[in-house]
C-alpha cells in the first residue's frame, strides 16, 4: 500500500511538471430556443378552467422547457368569429373551438357546434369520428384549405335553453332573443327564435339588461360554472343536441415545424382534454338537475317536441344539398342513428 501511494504521488508530480494530465474540456452546448405557441379557446376564463386549461398545463409541464403554450380565452386576442383567419395568418398558432363559430371556410363547418339532433349522448361524437369515418372527412376538407391543420374533435355538453321566462310549449319560443351558435340559430329560427351573436363575456350582462331572453348554448353544468344560472331562472330539459362538437386546429407551418415528440405530446393532451370533459359534463348535468337550487326545470311534452325532431330531418336534407361532402356526412349520421336505435338500451331508448 505504501509503495502504491508513492507511485501515485510520483506520477502526479511528474504530470503536473510536464502538463501530461489535462482536465476534460467543458462542453458548452448552446441552449435550444424554447418554442412558444399562442392558443385561443372559444371559452371564457371560468369555463376554460375545465374545457382546456388542465391539458395545457400538463403539456407545458411535460414539455419541460422545450415548448410553452400560452392560453388565451374567448375574444382575448381576436374575436371568436375571426379565429380561423388569424390562425391562418399566423397571428395565433392554435385554436380550440367548433368549426361553426370560427367561420371555417369549409362546407362541413355547419356540423361543428350543435348540429340539431345529430347525436343523443356525448360518446356519439368520438364514435362518429373514430369509427364512422368523420375524422377522414374533416381531414379531407381542411387539407383543401391553406394554412390550417385540423387536429382532433371531441364532445362537450348538450344544448339546452336556460331562460328568464319558463318554456313549456313550442309557442313559448316565439320571439325569444337567444344567444346560440350559428347553425343552431339557423335551425331554431324555424320556431320563431331570434338568434343573437355577442362576445361570450358580454352574455351575462346582456341578460341582465334584457337584451337577451336566454341562451341555447350549453347544458346545466356550464350554466352554473360561468354564472348564467345567476341571471336566468329556468332550464328546459328538452335539448336539440346531445353534445357539442368542437375541435383543435393549428397553423399548418407551426404544426409541421414541431418535432414529432411534441406533436405526439399535444395529441395525448388533446385526448386528455376530451376525456376530462366527458366525465365533468356528464356528472355535472345529472348532479345539478337534481341538486341545483338556481334553475327551475321545465319541459315541452314529448309529442310536441317530436315535431322539432321531425323538422330537424328536413333541415338535414337542406344541408345535404349544399355539397356532396355534406351529403356524405348526413348519410353517416342517418346510418349511425339508425344503428343506435336498433341497438336499443343503453345506446338509445324507446
Amino acid at each position: 500500500m505504501a509503495n502504491r501511494r508513492r507511485l501515485l504521488t510520483t506520477a502526479a508530480a511528474t504530470a503536473a511538471a510536464t502538463g501530461a494530465i489535462v482536465a476534460a474540456p467543458a462542453v458548452h452546448t448552446a441552449p435550444k430556443t424554447k418554442i412558444k405557441w399562442r392558443l385561443q379557446t372559444y371559452a371564457g376564463a371560468s369555463l376554460a378552467e375545465h374545457v382546456i386549461k388542465p391539458s395545457i398545463d400538463s403539456f407545458n409541464k411535460v414539455a419541460a422547457g422545450q415548448m410553452e403554450i400560452e392560453l388565451y380565452f374567448a375574444d382575448q386576442l381576436v374575436p371568436t368569429g375571426e379565429l380561423f383567419r388569424a390562425m391562418q395568418r399566423g397571428t395565433i398558432d392554435a385554436v380550440q373551438s367548433d368549426d361553426d363559430s370560427i367561420a371555417a371556410p369549409v362546407d362541413i363547418s355547419v356540423f361543428g357546434g350543435y348540429f340539431p339532433f345529430a347525436c343523443r349522448y356525448s360518446l356519439d361524437v368520438p364514435a362518429l369520428f373514430h369509427q364512422w369515418g368523420l375524422a377522414e372527412i374533416w381531414r379531407e376538407a381542411y387539407d383543401e384549405i391553406d394554412g390550417v391543420t385540423w387536429l382532433s374533435a371531441g364532445a362537450w355538453d348538450p344544448c339546452h335553453f336556460n331562460t328568464v321566462k319558463p318554456i313549456r310549449s313550442l309557442a313559448d319560443l316565439k320571439g325569444l332573443r337567444i344567444f346560440t351558435f350559428p347553425t343552431a340559430g339557423r335551425f331554431l329560427s324555424r320556431f320563431g327564435v331570434v338568434p343573437v351573436t355577442l362576445p361570450w363575456e358580454d352574455v351575462e350582462v346582456a341578460v341582465q339588461t334584457k337584451e337577451l331572453d336566454g341562451l341555447a348554448w350549453s347544458g346545466i353544468t356550464e350554466d352554473y360554472t360561468v354564472g348564467w344560472a345567476d341571471v336566468t331562472s329556468y332550464f328546459l330539459t328538452n335539448n336539440i343536441s346531445g353534445a357539442w362538437c368542437g375541435s383543435y386546429f393549428a397553423n399548418s407551418d407551426k404544426w409541421n415545424a414541431l418535432p414529432e415528440e411534441l406533436r405526439e405530446l399535444f395529441r395525448l393532451c388533446m385526448d386528455s382534454s376530451h376525456y376530462y370533459r366527458q366525465h365533468w359534463y356528464w356528472g355535472g348535468e345529472a348532479q345539478l338537475r337534481v341538486n341545483g337550487t338556481k334553475l327551475q326545470l321545465t319541459s315541452i311534452p314529448d309529442e310536441e317536441w317530436a315535431t322539432v325532431e321531425a323538422e330537424a330531418r328536413g333541415f338535414w336534407d337542406d344541408i345535404a344539398k349544399e355539397s356532396e361532402r355534406n351529403a356524405k356526412v348526413v348519410r353517416i349520421l342517418r346510418e349511425y342513428n339508425a344503428t343506435m336505435d336498433k341497438a336499443g338500451r343503453p345506446y338509445r331508448y324507446g
